[in-house]
């Protein structure tokens, strides 16, 4: 047996960054699904003359992350579910916008309550970030400047829903081919089993509860409420789905470095974001690349997140302060990944011995 110390992991996790091991199964047709999500709605209201309302779709394909993997079948039982769930928090922030400490309060009760279900039912990749995401994404969308909403919830939660039900068409487009019809599906409640929550999930379920409180406590005290969402959220992707200690350190040094250099491509790109068919071909591109190399490298894949999201609020805000907006979230991502990885401490020690 070998002997395993914190120094060793922490030199895998720096290795990590440069490698690309082998992904665990093929992730084309998986990638090819998220572009096209994104890539229709956007670009047909884009050429139809409503790029404001084809952005505001573009958050529905956030539906096609999820049960990516699972057969057709079974994804077109999921994704109601995941769907009727994100719709009800981006509804839940445009709510609470006008109001900073409503909406804090907001989000800590999104984080904690989309991770306690997401790990009760085993819901698997990418586990309750989205939904933080989508809550702050709405909040920032309607957000309220000189007494009037940047743009009406109604349009927004529209958009939002009619990009979800395209996504969840795309989703289903394998079942066209008879041998996808042919495999087996599994009835919900074994898709979804539960709830219930093993020793590993009230770990992570309390890390993302502390991860919230001090995350958006922290942005209200020093930073802006408003941006709590991506601290927030930073610190529950950097949590993951894996109760064990070091992982949220890996991950954490992923999502920290990811950031930093996606946004200096976001800085890089931002100004092709002047020209609507830019962003209906750059949407697309970076979903796409985002799911070939998410699962082999999660910084890299942060490279492209940072942009794909920045470009999104930034246009549907109308925010052009590039540099500020970049600065903010490299900001706010260490804030929330430094939380996660202390948080790593609730778990004990595995067995040094391998």
């Amino acid at each position: 047996m070998t002997r395993f110390s914190p120094s060793t992991g922490v030199v895998q996790a720096v290795r990590s960054l440069v490698q690309l091991p082998p992904g665990p199964g093929p992730r084309l047709a998986i990638a090819v699904r998220a572009a096209v999500s994104i890539a229709v709605p956007f670009g047909v209201l884009t050429l139809l003359g409503h790029e404001g309302i084809g952005l505001q779709t573009a958050a529905g394909a956030f539906v096609a992350l999820f049960a990516a993997g699972a057969a057709a079948g079974e994804r077109a039982k999921v994704l109601p579910i995941v769907g009727a769930a994100l719709l009800a928090c981006a509804a839940l922030g445009t709510i609470l916008t006008p109001w900073p400490w409503l909406l804090t309060a907001g989000l800590v009760v999104v984080a904690v309550g989309s991770a306690a279900l997401a790990f009760a039912y085993r819901l698997g990749p990418p586990g309750p970030v989205f939904f933080v995401l989508i809550f702050g994404l709405a909040a920032n969308i309607t957000g309220v400047v000189d007494g009037e909403r940047i743009t009406p919830p109604s349009t927004f939660l529209c958009a939002l829903a009619g990009g979800m039900v395209f996504s969840y068409l795309v989703a289903l487009t394998p079942l066209v081919r008879r041998t996808e019809r042919a495999r087996p599906v599994r009835p919900l409640r074994e898709v979804l089993p539960g709830p219930w929550l093993g020793r590993g999930e009230q770990q992570l379920v309390l890390r993302i509860a502390l991860v919230a409180v001090l995350g958006a406590a922290i942005s209200v005290w020093l930073l802006d409420p408003h941006r709590a969402y991506w601290t927030v959220s930073a610190g529950v992707a950097v949590v993951g789905l894996s109760a064990v200690r070091l992982h949220s350190f890996g991950r954490g040094l992923h999502r920290t470095v990811g950031t930093v250099l996606g946004a200096a491509v976001y800085l890089a790109i931002a100004p092709l974001a002047q020209v609507p068919i830019a962003l209906v071909l750059l949407f697309p591109l970076l979903q796409f690349m985002i799911e070939i190399v998410v699962v082999r490298n999660y910084a890299l894949a942060l490279v492209f997140i940072t942009p794909l999201v920045l470009l999104l609020t930034s246009a549907a805000t109308g925010n052009a302060d590039l540099f500020g907006t970049a600065g903010e979230r490299v900001l706010d991502t260490l804030i929330g990944s430094l939380i996660a990885m202390l948080t790593g401490f609730v778990h004990r020690k595995r067995n040094p011995a391998r």
